[in-house]
């Protein structure tokens, strides 16, 4: 039996390179010593979208599609939309008994969305307890791993924890704990130079851009504020270009040499974005070029999910039958 992965993304939009080094590498890479199921989670992102989901709806394509491109085997994973999953809801229902309010306002990721979100008084309840709903789509699957960015680090806490206190609770074995797997490059600031890349702030390169929308992006990214006159010196920490060239750059020596050169004085920013677009340019283009190709055949999506659907529903219902027979549910 191989370890099974359980991953995903809220399909709030398309998917960019904060995704891209933070799951989706270990994805491509795992997919053929692993079992995996990767989730649309769909559910997830009406939490603060409710008020449009047939933009929800549009966007669940758009993520496969990007999921094809940036290299998932639709021969070697399990795709699946979260709502068409009901098994998930019961799960979810259960678990939100094991975990207390003080506990879901103590969760970092939530916090910083919902200040992200300027949400403040008017949490929707669903937003408020999406970790529960989280932890439920990792147990039902019986997950070894979960790769995921540093900023879900919390939610994996929190699944954790409700495996143990129900196991604790019941006298059960069924549900397991999971292990996180975090991305070599941790978590990618955005062009801005905010501490997170993210759609909603507007401040992200997705996988589909095109070659100009990479350049113009590029142009925008924060660097050194001081670093005026190209004699200047120039601070690398912080600077997002350079953060990106460590992410993506593979000529590693050359790159260190930049930063020398840097520091020292003489060497223009304009320089460091040029060698940066062309660097996302030659990472991008056969993304973009595989996407455009699978754009064509709508109709070979929709059966790739159909038949994720009915896979997930089967392994979920198998650990949902488990959970009842522990907690004496079953009449």
């Amino acid at each position: 039996m191989k370890p099974i992965i359980l991953t995903g993304d809220r399909p709030t939009g398309p998917l960019h390179l904060g995704h891209f080094v933070g799951s989706l590498q270990n994805r491509v890479a795992l997919q053929t010593s692993h079992s995996q199921f990767i989730i649309i989670a769909d559910a997830q992102a009406l939490t603060d979208n409710y008020e449009n989901p047939k933009q929800i709806r549009e966007n669940v394509q758009q993520v496969m599609l990007d999921y094809l491109a940036a290299g998932l085997d639709p021969d070697l994973n399990v795709f699946f939309v979260q709502s068409q999953v009901p098994e998930l809801y019961e799960l979810t229902c259960y678990f939100l008994n094991l975990v207390t309010v003080a506990r879901l306002e103590r969760n970092p990721t939530v916090k910083d969305e919902i200040r992200q979100k300027n949400m403040k008084d008017s949490v929707p309840a669903g937003f408020f307890c999406y970790p529960v709903s989280q932890a439920a789509d990792i147990l039902a699957f019986q997950t070894d791993l979960v790769p995921v960015g540093e900023d879900q680090h919390p939610m994996i806490e929190q699944t954790n924890e409700i495996a143990r206190r129900f196991n604790f609770l019941y006298k059960s074995t069924v549900l397991k704990e999971v292990k996180a797997m975090t991305g070599t490059t941790g978590r990618l600031p955005g062009i801005d130079g905010k501490t997170k890349m993210s759609k909603s702030l507007g401040n992200s390169i997705s996988l589909s851009e095109s070659s100009d929308e990479i350049k113009h992006k590029v142009r925008l990214m924060y660097t050194d504020p001081n670093h005026i006159k190209v004699d200047d010196p120039g601070t690398v920490e912080g600077n997002v270009v350079f953060t990106f060239l460590d992410a993506f750059d593979q000529q590693k020596d050359e790159v260190e040499n930049l930063k020398e050169h840097y520091r020292k004085g003489g060497l223009g920013d304009g320089v460091l974005k040029n060698r940066l677009a062309n660097v996302l340019e030659e990472l991008i283009a056969p993304m973009r070029s595989k996407r455009q190709e699978y754009e064509k055949d709508p109709a070979f999506i929709a059966e790739l999910l159909k038949k994720g659907n009915e896979r997930a529903r089967d392994v979920a219902a198998t650990t949902l039958s488990q959970v009842k027979r522990s907690m004496g549910l079953l009449y």
